[in-house]
């Protein structure tokens, strides 16, 4: 039964939701700001926290769950080396979301998602 299992399914497969969160996470990491739908947003804001808190711990296991995670090493190093610090003392709501009204093509409602 699939009772109250509410996943945002984002019109997708799961593989190829997976990827478009996995590349939205990436570009929230390497450009700290992105500009996409609110349902996008709101998706890949958890993944976001997800990693930021994991990645406040350095140490090999991170490392290797990051490098897992993402295609590139680069999110990985600026996440350990640049944003697991910066938010060592918070604990927790590290990204905001600001809607900017919808788009003029479909009338999608647009957000942007960043690092506070």
């Amino acid at each position: 039964m699939r009772h109250r299992n509410t996943t945002k399914t984002l019109g997708r497969k799961p593989s190829a939701r997976k990827a478009l969160i996995r590349d939205l996470v990436t570009s929230v990491v390497v450009y700290e700001k992105i500009k996409t739908t609110e349902v996008k947003a709101k998706q890949a804001r958890s993944a976001v926290e997800r990693l930021i808190t994991k990645s406040k711990k350095n140490d090999l296991a991170t490392r290797r769950y990051l490098l897992a995670y993402f295609c590139t090493e680069q999110p990985v190093n600026k996440l350990l080396e640049v944003i697991g610090p910066r938010y060592k003392g918070r604990a927790g709501g590290y990204t905001r979301i600001t809607k900017l009204g919808v788009r003029q093509g479909d009338s999608a409602p647009m957000a942007q998602i960043e690092l506070v």
